[in-house]
């Protein structure tokens, strides 16, 4: 199935206005358990830095620029360069955040990830979410992430594993998604990657396990399949959610807590030490 299309329409809608797009991303990020996981890191990694100065971090693969904009309204001193392929996106990003009091703080730009970055300017974290699946060289963007990285600085990478992140569990098996290159990652080709661009202390968790896993298929994959079947679904969303919403947000709760031994979800930081 191709989700891009989907996931356009749906962009185009809930940007109209800025009310609505900021609805629109808390409900992202209320559904996505992968946002679950990604604020949880930052968090952490945002509060281990001096608050005294800007933390500057690039947004690779911004998309609908809801990190870019938590990022801002989270934390005062965060500047976001938000960058991405798709240039229609970015204007609607740039024309909601000019709408708030953060649109100051955060830039946006075209780039292919995998050309050379500029190491003039340098970040104290690159961000990658659901983005790594999209690229074939992949080692090349690591590359750019080491070299404009300041020392110290760190790489937050959420990606489908290959433990069925994309759908696919058997030999043969088709991803679920047709924009993917890859089925997703396994953590230790993903270290050796990462370690190989010259950064360290990599770690990985897996996410969307059994409780997560159970999440998805109630809050994202069935109803994203409905439209993509038809539009004429979509009046249905909202008493779906209203009876699948608590169930699905508990689950996604419930996997956050736990300690997965695998899942269908990676999250990985890794750090340039010098």
């Amino acid at each position: 199935m191709d989700y891009d299309p989907v996931k356009d329409r749906m962009g185009r809608f809930f940007w109209k206005t800025p009310a609505r797009t900021k609805a629109f991303y808390r409900a992202l990020d209320a559904v996505f358990l992968r946002s679950w996981y990604v604020r949880r890191q930052l968090r952490e990694i945002v509060a281990s830095a001096p608050a005294d100065r800007p933390f500057r971090v690039l947004d690779a693969g911004t998309g609908f620029g809801q990190y870019a904009y938590w990022l801002v309204d989270t934390f005062p001193h965060v500047e976001v360069v938000a960058v991405d392929v798709k240039e229609d996106y970015l204007l609607r990003a740039r024309a909601f955040l000019d709408a708030t009091p953060h649109g100051d703080r955060v830039t946006l730009g075209v780039r292919d990830l995998t050309y050379p970055m500029s190491d003039e300017d340098a970040f104290d974290l690159c961000l990658s979410v659901d983005v790594m699946e999209h690229i074939e060289d992949d080692r090349a963007v690591f590359r750019n992430f080491a070299r404009v990285l300041k020392p110290g600085g760190w790489v937050l990478i959420n990606t489908p594993s290959d433990l069925g992140g994309s759908g696919v569990t058997d030999e043969g098996d088709e991803s679920w998604i047709g924009e993917h290159v890859r089925d997703g990652y396994n953590a230790d080709d993903l270290r050796e990657k990462l370690e190989t661009a010259g950064l360290a202390d990599v770690r990985t968790e897996y996410a969307y396990g059994a409780w997560g896993s159970a999440a998805w298929r109630l809050l994202v994959k069935w109803p994203i399949a409905a439209l993509n079947t038809t539009w004429a679904t979509a009046p249905l969303l909202a008493p779906y959610y209203a009876v699948a919403g608590p169930l699905g947000l508990a689950l996604n709760r419930a996997d956050l807590e736990a300690e997965n031994e695998a899942g269908t979800g990676l999250v990985a930081t890794a750090r340039k030490l010098r």
